[in-house]
């Protein structure tokens, strides 16, 4: 068998080809502008990101099978009869809807958590999706001629490229929408929001089977980072996964049963075929991939072979911190007014120091996941990550260092695609060959810990 696997993310579209044994290639990839039309505001263009994903999946030729993952929380609107678009894509990264939120009732939080499992926070696509309604006009014209379409983008990816209107439970579990005990549309929530429910897609298990393109069947349409759980093989309560993308994402698997409520989120990993929903609890940093961007824009660095070892002893032991809250904090935080800090600098600090103390900050952020799921329930002996940073085993190193576990990279870093070729049928375990380990080599002590938490404290409420 062989699958092409798009992975349509926040800053490129690839394609990788796989097939059974687990050789594979990458076909494709295109990347996509970001705009920042105001503060706090990111957007992407959906005929864009369309275009990119028939670039990349004309690049793989001929193949049996294709699986999409998607960017999760991110939306738009759509006029179900043309299939043109009403709005740009409102990434998940956008805070513009931070006011109407905090404008909602005292209970509404309570309810949301109830319900969906989330907070109230712009990062899920409930407030986005109202504010399309609200403030574009094209968008509430569509409604009232009822040609109006909400959604995820893969649920426009699919209507547009298969003619199937359609989102997975995994993806609908990220909206802020979904009501977790039943498995569909809340129309508490969408009451609540102002998302007109009629307008949202068909909720359908991962490998239900989209449509086709050209010919070939879209077997599976997923969450990005579910997809890369699954291909980091986790399946059992206390597996888990960190993916270091533009941000970085920890899942850990809870099982058959909804996750108590904690400082992370409950979310639906995966529902296929044949069985019932397997649960996980996620949290996120906000700006992982995207801080060292930032980073490398300003000058600290210009490659990141730079960034796989480092002299002397790390920067958070010498007082320099960097809280990396360009986009504000996650979990376990919710704190969108937080801002980005650098401080403990002095006349000797370079540009080496700076880039090191954001590598840290990052880690750090994501020892705080580590420690919020830990709390819900016991996890396995290792935890594994992927993704660019996962490449620097200066990273790796701290990060087994700071949160005192054994960090496994994974030789084969693609591990959302390998999850979605994995989910459409196809036999990778040849992709699976021996990982690297990271130890914990008692450098990162309590002081340190202490030091970033009092950074914390600075950073947090500074945009109000």
């Amino acid at each position: 068998m062989r699958v092409a696997a798009i992975d349509q993310g926040t800053t490129s579209t690839r394609c990788l080809v796989i097939e059974d044994g687990g050789g594979w290639s990458v076909a494709g990839t295109r990347r996509h502008a970001q705009h920042h039309p105001a503060p706090g505001w990111v957007e992407h263009d959906p005929e864009e990101l369309l275009r990119n994903i028939e670039a990349v999946l004309a690049s793989a030729g001929a193949v049996d099978a294709i699986g999409i993952s998607n960017q999760g929380e991110s939306c738009l609107a759509w006029d179900g009869e043309t299939g043109k678009p009403l709005s740009p894509v409102i990434v998940w990264q956008d805070s513009r809807t931070t006011a109407n939120l905090a404008a909602l009732p005292p209970a509404a939080e309570v309810r949301s958590k109830a319900v969906c499992g989330l907070p109230l926070d712009p990062y899920f696509s409930a407030s986005k999706l109202a504010w399309l309604v609200k403030h574009l006009p094209a968008v509430g014209a569509a409604l009232e001629a009822g040609r109006l379409r909400l959604g995820t983008t893969d649920a426009f990816f699919l209507d547009r490229l298969c003619g199937t209107f359609r989102t997975d439970l995994a993806t609908a579990s990220r909206t802020g929408l979904l009501d977790l005990s039943t498995g569909n549309w809340s129309e508490e929530m969408c009451t609540l929001h102002g998302v007109p429910r009629q307008c949202l897609p068909e909720i359908a298990v991962v490998d239900a089977g989209f449509g086709q393109i050209d010919g070939t069947p879209v077997k599976v349409s997923i969450v990005d980072q579910q997809a890369a759980l699954f291909g980091h093989d986790c399946r059992k309560p206390g597996d888990c996964k960190i993916t270091f993308g533009t941000g970085a994402f920890l899942l850990a698997i809870v099982g058959e049963r909804r996750p108590p409520q904690s400082d992370l989120l409950p979310t639906i990993a995966w529902h296929r075929r044949g069985e019932g929903p397997t649960f996980a609890i996620e949290g996120g940093v906000y700006d992982a991939g995207s801080a060292l961007e930032w980073a490398r824009n300003i000058g600290l660095f210009s490659a990141m072979e730079e960034l796989g070892s480092f002299e002397g002893p790390s920067a958070l032991g010498r007082g320099i911190v960097f809280v990396p809250a360009l986009s504000g904090l996650a979990a376990p935080y919710w704190d969108r007014q937080a801002a980005p800090l650098f401080i403990g600098m002095d006349h000797a600090t370079d540009r080496r120091d700076l880039v090191r103390a954001v590598l840290e900050g990052i880690a750090m952020l994501t020892v705080g996941l580590i420690e919020a799921a830990a709390k819900v329930g016991e996890l396995g002996p290792s935890i594994s990550i992927d993704g660019g940073l996962s490449q620097s085993a200066y990273f790796a190193q701290f990060l087994a260092s700071a949160s005192n576990r054994s960090i496994t990279v994974a030789p084969m870093h693609e591990l959302t695609a390998l999850g979605l070729a994995e989910l459409c049928g196809v036999d990778v375990r040849g992709a699976r060959t021996a990982a690297r380990t990271f130890r914990p080599d008692g450098t990162v002590g309590a002081d340190d810990h202490l030091r970033f938490a009092r950074a914390i404290e600075r950073a947090r409420a500074w945009r109000h």
